[in-house]
């Protein structure tokens, strides 16, 4: 395992290269959750992630020159690259064939070579390892190395320094959890400077690999993972990150989609970060009530490298768990002036309407009927049952889609 001496290696490593990200206090996202909330902005770091900490703190120490390859859909890629760049160190990266086109030119605009090769990661890692054997280069565990680990402990040597002493003192720091390297390092570089701090991990439900092996005292690999934070999407932890989080994590919580997703669109709105799903799940848990007391509570936003698709994608799911769309399905009778009626009736309750789909063929509806579906804005989940309810009043039969 390892000690604050490692960490402070690491940061005087990494100082030269990396940016220290400012933790900073949300007054809106304190009003959203009850309490003091600070964001530690690692989508801010060079590369979009904190993974170039460990990267580079692992890619500086290697004999000069010698290559090095990694595995990865994202941020651990362009880490790699990046550092591998920094370093003089010829990098080549192996990424899923379906890896999004964004991370891809990312990855080579940060100096690697890029294989697509395999379906999925794990091809992906026996292809890199391979890579390695043939070629006499270094493969770079994205987090299962003491020199990862160390250099992601930087992150929490700055939360350290920045985060508000004495009065109104941090109480908890809420890390995102995939394969560990970053809690490790955070709860170990928290546990030798702010003793009084509390450290809480946070998976995504369909990911809870962390959360179990700390329950089995052993790694635990799941079947399969199912979330769309594919950041912190990870089977296994290592014996080396389970090991740090058994001695100074003090808890792993896990988040739904919804609160996920709902966290992502109040952090574009609130604070206007854009931060991909696995940084958003540490805010995701404060936001759901997951962190108890009242104390201050720092999230740790891991990353930013979210497709612009799967954005639109993400703020539209964030709008639906946050009750902020309605979608209907309404059933009137086919004659004119239905829908007018319809329409009148939405009008008057002072919605703003995103769309009308008016449909007879394919629907389950009655010879002299037919299907409208309406998508229309509403304040918040009370709004929303408001809305429902107004229309039920009124005589038609309304059915909640979404």
């Amino acid at each position: 395992m390892i000690g604050l001496q490692d960490v402070e290696d690491a940061r005087r490593r990494v100082t030269p290269v990396l940016r220290a990200t400012p933790v900073t206090v949300s007054d809106s996202l304190s009003h959203v959750a009850g309490r003091q909330v600070l964001l530690k902005p690692e989508h801010l770091q060079r590369t979009g992630s904190f993974k170039v900490r460990g990267a580079y703190n692992f890619i500086s120490q290697l004999p000069a020159g010698e290559a090095v390859v990694a595995a990865s859909a994202g941020n651990h890629a362009q880490g790699v690259a990046l550092a591998g760049s920094l370093t003089a160190h010829p990098a080549t990266i192996f990424m899923p064939a379906s890896a999004t086109l964004p991370k891809v030119v990312a990855t080579r605009g940060y100096g690697a070579t890029v294989r697509l090769e395999g379906d999925g990661i794990e091809e992906c890692i026996g292809g890199a390892r391979a890579f390695a054997e043939a070629n006499g280069a270094v493969f770079v565990p994205p987090f299962d190395d003491p020199l990862v680990v160390a250099g992601q402990g930087t992150v929490g040597l700055e939360v350290a320094e920045q985060a508000p002493a004495g009065a109104g003192e941090l109480g908890y720091v809420v890390v995102p959890v995939g394969g560990g390297g970053l809690i490790a390092g955070v709860a170990t570089a928290l546990a030798h400077t702010r003793r009084g701090v509390r450290v809480i991990g946070v998976e995504a439900a369909g990911a809870d690999s962390m959360l179990q092996s700390v329950r089995a005292k052993q790694p635990v690999s799941l079947e399969r993972v199912a979330t769309m934070a594919d950041g912190i999407a990870v089977r296994a932890p290592s014996e080396l990150t389970l090991a740090h989080v058994l001695a100074y994590v003090d808890d792993i919580v896990t988040v739904t989609e919804e609160e996920t997703s709902h966290a992502l669109l109040l952090l574009l709105e609130r604070a206007k970060a854009v931060v991909e799903p696995a940084g958003a799940v540490a805010l995701a848990a404060i936001l759901a009530g997951k962190i108890p007391g009242r104390e201050p509570a720092l999230a740790v936003l891991s990353g930013g490298n979210v497709d612009p698709l799967l954005l639109i994608k993400l703020i539209e799911h964030g709008l639906s768990a946050a009750g902020r769309y309605l979608v209907l399905r309404i059933v009137v009778d086919d004659r004119p002036g239905s829908l007018a009626a319809l329409t009148d009736s939405v009008a008057r309750l002072g919605l703003n309407v995103l769309s009308v789909e008016h449909h007879r063929a394919g629907a389950r509806v009655g010879v002299d009927e037919v299907e409208v579906v309406v998508t229309v804005e509403t304040r918040d989940p009370e709004h929303r049952d408001a809305v429902v309810t107004a229309l039920s009043q009124a005589g038609f039969a309304v059915e909640l889609v979404g």
